[in-house]
């Protein structure tokens, strides 16, 4: 039982020393992260439509 509590104890101490983001950091970083997610769907959905298009017109005829 004293080591379950000793690392309780022990973990408690590190979470307080994080040096956790702030609200607007967080909402930064989500919108950065989604807006690069779209661009690069948005990227490789043009090049599926590209490539796509090339194979139908000059590999399948």
């Amino acid at each position: 039982m004293g080591k379950i509590l000793a690392f309780l104890s022990e973990a408690k101490a590190e979470l307080l020393r994080v040096n956790w983001p702030t609200k607007k950091q967080v909402t930064d970083y989500t919108l950065l992260v989604a807006a690069i997610s779209i661009g690069m769907a948005v990227f490789l959905g043009g090049l599926d439509l590209l490539f796509s298009s090339l194979v139908e017109r000059y590999l399948i005829k």
